[in-house]
């Protein structure tokens, strides 16, 4: 299956198996899963959040600082 995974630091399709998690499918992209939240259609999906089909997600880099 496609994962396209956009944003404002992002914007890659992948092909992967169906039933990976959100996480597999960040690590396969080389995004570090401690540093994005992950949504689809407005809600965000939890990092276990199974994937059976085609998707487009919105990746949101995390920020933090001192």
């Amino acid at each position: 299956m496609q994962v396209h995974l956009s944003g404002r630091d992002h914007d890659l399709k992948i092909e992967v198996e169906s039933g990976q998690t959100v996480r597999q499918v960040l690590t396969e992209a080389n995004i570090l899963p401690s540093t994005v939240i992950v949504s689809f259609d407005g809600t965000i999906l939890p990092h276990s959040t199974i994937l059976s089909s085609d998707v487009v997600l919105l990746v949101t880099t995390v920020s933090s600082g001192g």
